[in-house]
């Protein structure tokens, strides 16, 4: 079988299934190049080195983010649209682990500026609040609860952090519906 032909692009997509299969933290140009068959030396020619690989992940998985919430909240407002929002926040982070802790990984400014994908995730958070009512400066307090709500059950889920016998679906539900109440509520608050 002819070896894959090495690209910045192709780096980048084998690092993020890498970093899925293995977990972010765990990512080395060892391993990337490994999956090539190539020495790690064959790698700068492409790269300048493990955090610009680390960076570039990051972009790419802020980038398929921004897409896929966009996608799950469009024609959509208010619970509809939140409940859409925070499956799809949901499934990625647990399906997809190694990009989603790329999506915390922190990024040069310049890098950032040369992509919307961040400013897209925003306005996607922005957008589902809209559907409720939301403007500033309650829609900062409302993302950051939201963002924080879906963190961290997602994170605690993928980690194990969650040990009860109750349903894990049962519990999202449950945080999907208070935000939900919340949010509709929010001027009561």
């Amino acid at each position: 079988m002819p070896r894959e032909r090495i690209t910045p692009d192709a780096l980048v997509s084998v690092a993020a299934d890498l970093a899925d299969e293995i977990g972010f933290e765990h990512l080395t140009l060892s391993a990337v190049a490994k999956r090539f068959g190539v020495r790690d030396a064959s790698l700068y020619t492409h790269i300048r080195g493990l955090a610009d690989l680390q960076e570039r992940v990051a972009m790419r998985a802020l980038g398929e983010w921004a897409d896929a919430l966009a996608a799950a909240i469009a024609g959509r407002s208010g619970h509809a649209a939140l409940s859409a929002f925070a499956d799809t926040y949901r499934r990625m982070a647990t399906g997809h682990p190694g990009r989603y802790a790329a999506t915390r990984h922190p990024v040069a400014p310049e890098r950032l500026a040369e992509s919307d994908s961040a400013a897209r995730i925003v306005e996607v958070c922005y957008a589902l609040l809209r559907g409720y009512g939301l403007s500033e400066p309650n829609s900062t307090d409302a993302v950051r609860l939201l963002r924080s709500t879906l963190h961290g059950f997602s994170d605690l889920e993928a980690t194990g952090g969650f040990t009860a016998d109750r349903s894990l679906d049962a519990s999202w539900w449950r945080a999907v519906e208070t935000l939900h109440h919340t949010l509709a509520n929010w001027s009561r608050i």
